[in-house]
């Protein structure tokens, strides 16, 4: 593989301006040293290393490519003064929004909700891109940032303010179609447990498609399950450490692609990884510690030998491995379409205690759907796997629960989960789908 530039994250050192024009309150703070470390507290943080603008009626904060990665304003049509704008890697605008702290928290496991432009199956939140202040920095933050003054000021910070300028609308669409076409497609789903790491993740696709193709799915594609060659793999790390560029820095998170990358080959699972690992200098990362985020079928999970769990084991990450079981009940995998018996979804999670009991390093984490059509017999199912199967609480192993409806948010379904939520013996949360 072809030898990369090595990061050199000693060469960011903070910088501060204030213009001492109050007619035009203008701040500046290059490089900002961030949180190293995701945690989860109901008060805004802020991850990695990234610059910030403040002016007398915005905050805008930018990546170490001069992108636009965080937005609020600071008049009175904000919502919530804690509350903010995240651009993500594929130039979509998320809402962040506390939701009440408590009632999000006991949902997803985050004290923030995200709100999405796109229809997604949450159960939660508003409509805050109809609210006039948001919805004038998703439009207008590039035509605020280009009136900025960059005179009268050091030259370090008047090349800053010219760099963001370029990074318009169009060149961000541009650059996200780019990752896109790295591996050949977008992330149309990303895994619940990249929560833990706020989404940000590398994606990395060793195959495309997945085994199953359940009538219920509205995620995932029509092609065939297939692997990808090493030398594309190979490819695909090289092109994304060059469009990661100087940011690449403030990642310490792998998703290996596509739906269902258990069901590769294991060795190529292992040298991915390692080979990932080298690449984007995990160890380098602003980061601490390493994750690992990666789908799996019922099929692949119960074919997987011990050995690979062995030595996934032993690599510098935390893996997350999820896995969709969707039901314990044959009427309903009938119903959803998925070529599944209720026996091989009891094998799968039986061995899913026994793997999350066993390696510290790895957690498996389960997904079943939920639906007021849904035949009783279903949430029958799921109340033996997730409370009558085992006799106390479970630290590890997350259960989500994915409603199936897209843009149809229900307070009978909201009620269910946290019914079901008490009753179970593992950390139980709802799977709100999101895209990279």
């Amino acid at each position: 593989m072809e030898i990369l530039k090595p990061l050199q994250k000693n060469i960011y050192k903070t910088q501060t301006f204030q213009s001492k024009n109050l007619s035009k309150e203008l701040s500046i703070e290059l490089n900002c040293c961030g949180t190293k470390e995701y945690t989860k507290v109901s008060f805004p943080v802020k991850y990695g290393i990234f610059s910030r603008i403040e002016t007398c009626d915005y905050i805008f904060e930018f990546n170490l490519n001069h992108e636009i990665c965080h937005a609020k304003s600071k008049k009175r049509t904000w919502l919530h003064p804690s509350e903010w704008l995240k651009r993500t890697m594929g130039d979509d605008w998320v809402y962040y929004s506390t939701g009440g702290y408590s009632g999000v928290f006991e949902a997803l496991g985050e004290y923030y909700l995200p709100n999405l432009t796109y229809p997604t199956n949450s159960l939660l939140g508003g409509k805050p891109f109809e609210e006039s202040g948001i919805d004038d920095i998703v439009k207008n933050w590039h035509q605020i940032i280009s009136q900025l003054p960059d005179t009268g000021m050091p030259d370090e910070f008047s090349r800053w303010i010219q760099s963001i300028r370029q990074q318009s609308p169009e060149r961000l669409q541009k650059k996200a179609q780019q990752l896109f076409d790295i591996s050949g497609s977008r992330v149309t789903v990303m895994p619940p447990d990249a929560r833990h790491v706020d989404y940000n993740i590398i994606p990395l696709n060793i195959s495309d498609g997945c085994l199953y193709k359940c009538r219920f799915c509205k995620v995932k594609n029509e092609k065939n399950f297939s692997i990808r060659s090493k030398q594309d793999i190979d490819n695909q790390i090289i092109e994304l450490k060059q469009w990661l560029d100087k940011d690449v820095i403030n990642f310490n998170a792998l998703f290996l692609g596509e739906h269902d990358a258990l069901n590769a080959p294991c060795d190529l699972i292992i040298t991915t990884i390692q080979d990932a690992f080298d690449a984007f200098e995990f160890q380098s990362s602003y980061m601490k510690e390493n994750f690992l985020f990666m789908f799996g079928s019922v099929d692949s999970f119960l074919n997987t030998e011990k050995t690979f769990f062995d030595s996934l084991n032993c690599l510098p990450f935390q893996t997350f491995i999820n896995i969709g079981l969707e039901s314990y009940d044959q009427a309903t995998l009938d119903l959803l379409g998925k070529p599944l018996t209720q026996n091989q979804v009891g094998q799968a999670f039986e061995k899913v205690q026994t793997i999350n009991d066993t390696f510290p390093n790895i957690e498996i984490t389960c997904n079943f759907v939920m639906d007021e059509s849904l035949p009783d017999s279903h949430y029958k199912g799921l109340m033996t796997l997730i409370r009558a199967s085992v006799n106390r609480t479970k630290p590890k192993g997350c259960i989500y629960l994915s409603p199936l409806k897209f843009g149809c948010p229900s307070r009978q379904v909201l009620y269910d989960f946290y019914k079901l939520k008490s009753q179970s013996r593992f950390p139980t949360f709802l799977y709100m789908i999101q895209r990279l």
